[in-house]
């Protein structure tokens, strides 16, 4: 009896801005993968939701209040995964 292996596309949302994935694991999005690929930058891959666009939209409008400690927590956790092997 062989072992099947199921590969399930799932639709993602990605940026290489670290203030941004910031902003969108504050806000509750799901970040499921760094690819670091490219040594000189890293991308953010956020598992696609209704709203991530928009978010993403009202993050560069300027138009998004978030509380101060759970968003630098947050960013120091994207950091954390940036200089790590995981």
């Amino acid at each position: 009896m062989g072992i099947t292996i199921i590969k399930i596309k799932m639709k993602t949302y990605c940026t290489y801005d670290l203030n941004l994935a910031s902003t969108l694991l504050t806000i509750g999005y799901k970040l499921i993968e760094l690819d670091k690929a490219n040594i000189k930058k890293v991308k953010f891959i956020f598992k696609y939701e209704k709203g991530i666009e928009q978010s993403a939209t009202d993050f560069w409008d300027d138009k998004i209040n978030l509380p101060a400690q759970t968003l630098f927590a947050n960013q120091k956790t994207c950091k954390n995964r940036i200089y790590t092997d995981a």
